[in-house]
């Protein structure tokens, strides 16, 4: 019998598991599907000579991850990679905001918008490398993060803390208004407030389009060497190296509680699993309390709240095999590992609006991956790796484009949906589609279907709105990985602080764990936190 069982080997259950292991703990990671990662995995389905992300593909929050950092991934092989430009939102009159490597080139890039941008955008990048290392270590702590949070409280009040504070809470239409005189910088605020589900009139989209943006701009954009599943096989490879264990193709159907106590798991193939001291469900929040956690344990009053649990926007992707590198019009485009596809921050509102009323967009705001041009062994030398996601409403009402899509997401709907995903990329990449070798469609019940965390492809495991974050998250009142029930506890990007690779949910949910035993302090001082 392990010391503790981690439901999901998702980054998180992988973090956690890891976490545990470096305590002495061991540990069991039970994975439903037929290899470990979760939404950080890789293959050569679209093309044998290429490799394609399945999931997710960029991670600036996983370069600036304390949690990650210390668990020395170089050890077990893991290699980063850098796209010549971090990213570049083209637009059809040839213009183009970029953000550079080094700030000193974003600086001038968006001087040709407006000159007075490139001084503001070094204004900005100079708040964050005041503020940014304090805030980052505060988002990845439990929560209340008390030390951190006092740590950042003093850098805030010697840098004008409440002014900052007050801009991001913003929405970022109107911080992209204020801090810029031209269309670049807020181009570049907007589109990486989209990344999550926060359309540009919502409240603290301000503060995600700026830590994105931030975050790109001090660590990049970086992609595993080798593919996603480069990140997945380093943490595997860590834990078996401390004698954890990980079992694929073992999906959980229940955790067993006895005397309001998790004790262990149950199997689809029936197998008991005892855990001597905790269980950790790096799974969604309703499928932790609705599907896997008997009623009889949980208080009626977090079932009712859960019926307000929010997910995030639904996600459509689309893999491509290509002949040659992306024809963009704007030569600035050519280096970036990410491009971001809308005409403009109207577009992008007009594009959220539609996902609210239950719309299908009829011009989709397209996030592209150029992933051979981030990292060379992706694909034959002369090619490209690429792919490209959007948003969809969780729910479809109707359809704002020609296509009549009702969301059954037959063959016919999925092809319709992929061509109108493809012609945003030939709005400024004339000749785009003479490129496609082969092309792979990842519909929301097929992103679901691959990982049961992607509820109808919702990639954050919950919205990203103010109303569900911090001790909002799921519900109000929880804000940490502690449930009801003694031992158990909630390592997904359900609990705080949410969405992105980068371990902080699976290392709160450890940390926990270790806590209730009293070995907490061992950990922290063995990782010198």
């Amino acid at each position: 019998m392990p010391d503790a069982v981690v439901i999901g080997s998702g980054p998180n259950g992988l973090v956690a598991a890891n976490l545990l292991a470096d305590a002495g703990w061991s540990v069991e990671v039970l994975e439903a599907q037929s290899e470990p990662g979760g939404a950080v995995r890789s293959d050569r389905g679209v093309h044998p000579e290429y490799v394609s992300d399945l999931f997710s593909a960029f991670y600036p929050l996983a370069a600036a991850s304390p949690v990650l950092a210390h668990l020395d991934l170089a050890a077990d092989g893991l290699r980063w990679s850098h796209a010549p430009r971090v990213l570049a939102h083209p637009l059809t009159d040839g213009r183009c905001a970029v953000l550079e490597r080094r700030v000193h080139d974003t600086s001038a890039g968006l001087a040709a918008f407006a000159a007075n941008d490139a001084n503001a955008w070094q204004d900005m990048y100079d708040e964050w490398r005041r503020v940014g290392p304090d805030l980052v270590r505060t988002l990845f702590t439990p929560f209340p993060p008390v030390r951190a949070g006092l740590r950042l409280a003093r850098t805030l009040r010697a840098s004008g803390g409440l002014r900052l504070a007050r801009d991001l809470s913003l929405p970022v239409r109107r911080l992209g208004e204020e801090r810029f005189e031209g269309e670049g910088g807020r181009l570049l605020l907007a589109g990486n407030a989209l990344h999550a589900d926060l359309a540009p009139e919502a409240a603290g989209s301000g503060g995600f389009g700026w830590l994105m943006s931030m975050l790109g701009q001090s660590h990049g954009f970086p992609v595993p060497v080798g593919g996603a599943g480069a990140l997945t096989a380093a943490l595997v490879r860590r834990l078996q190296r401390r004698g954890g264990v990980v079992r694929c193709g073992e999906r959980v159907v229940s955790v067993d509680v006895r005397n309001g106590a998790a004790v262990g798991v149950r199997t689809a193939g029936g197998e008991a699993i005892g855990a001597r001291r905790a269980v950790l469900a790096a799974v969604s929040a309703p499928a932790l309390y609705r599907d896997l956690v008997a009623e009889e344990h949980l208080p009626s009053r977090l079932l009712r709240d859960l019926e307000r649990f929010q997910w995030d926007f639904a996600t459509f992707k689309v893999d491509w095999a290509l002949s040659r590198p992306v024809p963009w019009t704007a030569p600035q485009a050519v280096g970036a590992g990410t491009v971001h596809l809308a005409e403009g921050v109207d577009a992008l509102t007009r594009f959220a609006s539609q996902i609210a009323t239950g719309a299908v967009p009829d011009a989709p705001f397209v996030l592209f991956g150029q992933m051979t041009t981030a990292d060379a062994a992706r694909s034959p030398a002369g090619t490209e790796s690429a792919w490209a996601y959007t948003h969809l409403p969780q729910h479809i009402g109707s359809d704002a484009g020609p296509d009549h899509i009702t969301g059954r997401w037959d063959a016919g709907e999925q092809e319709a949906f992929a061509d109108r995903v493809e012609a945003q990329v030939e709005r400024v990449a004339p000749g785009f589609r003479a490129l496609v070798r082969a092309r792979r469609i990842l519909a929301p019940p097929t992103l679901q279907a691959m990982d049961q965390n992607l509820h109808n492809g919702a990639i954050n495991n919950g919205t990203a709105a103010l109303h569900q974050q911090a001790f909002f998250r799921p519900v109000p009142g929880t804000g940490r990985p502690e449930t009801p029930v003694k031992g158990l506890y909630l390592a997904s990007a359900a609990a705080h602080p949410g969405g992105g690779v980068h371990g902080a949910p699976g290392a709160n949910a450890a940390r926990a764990a270790l806590r209730r035993h009293g070995l907490h302090r061992l950990l922290h001082r063995a990782q010198r936190i």
